[in-house]
């Protein structure tokens, strides 16, 4: 269930009010070390999301034990990042990952948790709530047809809701004192139309919600098979909508007041070289449950393992292949979406492992979501 939300908090940093991409700044103060970590903690999960960027609940968890995950919690305290997005999988379904998020929590880091809310129990919030700066709830539909649909579950809608029940009142309860959640909705062509419905229907029911956090799906993991661009990727003038001021405007006029609304187009994910040479403005490290580092996030192709390497040394490699000869071609004459799904296609299996293009080889073209 990794999901395009993990990036909106970097997105704030990234952009300013509007979509416009602020000045670069120099190369070697955004690429010391990273400000936002993405750690996927698990690749188990109860949904079978057709956008699924990881393929979760379809290949092996490789979940750390216990220990090991302390092990990768201490390295990204070292990186003293801003912020660090726990996801998966589903990580609410990972034992003892609140004693991991409360680690880092404590040491100051911001940490967020991102869950489809499947596995969400009353039991576990005050937990969660100890452990965690905010909770993100995977939303992808203002109704059950649509959302289930997306998301590959019949009932997946409904747990959601009763997710953001629970996050709702402890919110209250807080009195906003240091915890906040929100709803994230990956969008593709098939909810398109219920985006709106989604700040008139769905946020009003929860009174301390703090955001709404639209993203443009990323042709990544199966959403870059084929079939999927031309099915469920959105339309270029839907990319063009969604990096808009209006759009965003338009949302947040419908959204109770007190909710922050962003939407963006998730562009900045592409990593195309035409944005390093504005200047360097993308600092983010994304981790795999196992431990290994990706050299870039949406895109496999790991640099090595935070259990056996200084974080810093495999950061470095990480930057070092956003230039590499493959990648620029692959990158440079990307216009369209579905060029970037064609130039994912082409990096994955070039940088991924054996394992990795095995995967890739087995993934049947999308047909669409039935129902």
């Amino acid at each position: 269930m990794l999901q395009v939300g993990k990036w909106h908090r970097y997105r704030e940093s990234y952009y300013g009010e509007s979509n416009q991409v602020m000045p670069g700044r120099d190369c070697m103060e955004v690429l010391s070390s990273p400000t936002n970590v993405i750690w996927d903690v698990t690749y188990a999960c109860p949904l079978r999301c057709i956008h699924c960027y990881s393929e979760s609940g379809r290949r092996p968890t490789r979940q750390l034990r216990h220990e090991e995950q302390v092990k990768v919690a201490d390295a990204i305290i070292e990186m003293r990042p801003q912020m660090v997005a726990i996801a998966g999988g589903e990580p609410l379904s990972v034992k003892g990952i609140f004693e991991v998020a409360e680690r880092m929590s404590r040491s100051g880091i911001h940490v967020m948790c991102y869950t489809g809310g499947w596995p969400l129990r009353r039991s576990m919030v005050d937990d969660l709530v100890r452990s965690c700066d905010s909770v993100k709830v995977s939303l992808d539909g203002a109704t059950a047809g649509v959302h289930d649909r997306v998301r590959g579950r019949n009932g997946s809608f409904e747990r959601a809701l009763a997710a953001l029940g629970l996050l709702d009142e402890a919110a209250r309860d807080a009195g906003g004192a240091g915890f906040a959640f929100g709803i994230d909705t990956v969008v593709v062509r098939s909810n398109f139309h219920q985006l709106e419905d989604i700040c008139t229907t769905i946020a009003p029911r929860f009174p301390a919600l703090g955001s709404l956090d639209f993203g443009a799906v990323v042709p990544a993991g199966l959403a870059s098979r084929r079939g999927f661009e031309e099915r469920e990727l959105l339309s270029e003038e839907q990319v063009r909508l969604m990096g808009g001021a209006a759009l965003e405007r338009r949302l947040r006029s419908l959204a109770p007041p007190s909710v922050r609304v962003t939407c963006t187009d998730n562009l900045v994910l592409q990593m195309n070289p035409r944005q390093f040479a504005r200047g360097c403005d993308f600092a983010a490290l994304q981790i795999e449950p196992d431990g290994e580092v990706r050299a870039m996030p949406v895109y496999e192709g790991t640099v090595g393992s935070l259990l056996e390497e200084p974080w810093h040394v495999l950061w470095r490699r990480a930057t070092q292949r956003w230039t590499d000869p493959f990648v620029v071609e692959a990158l440079s004459s990307v216009r369209t979406m579905a060029e970037w799904a064609d130039a994912t296609r082409r990096i994955d299996y070039h940088f991924g492992s054996d394992s990795v293009r095995a995967r890739i080889d087995r993934r049947p073209d999308f047909l669409g979501v039935t129902g």
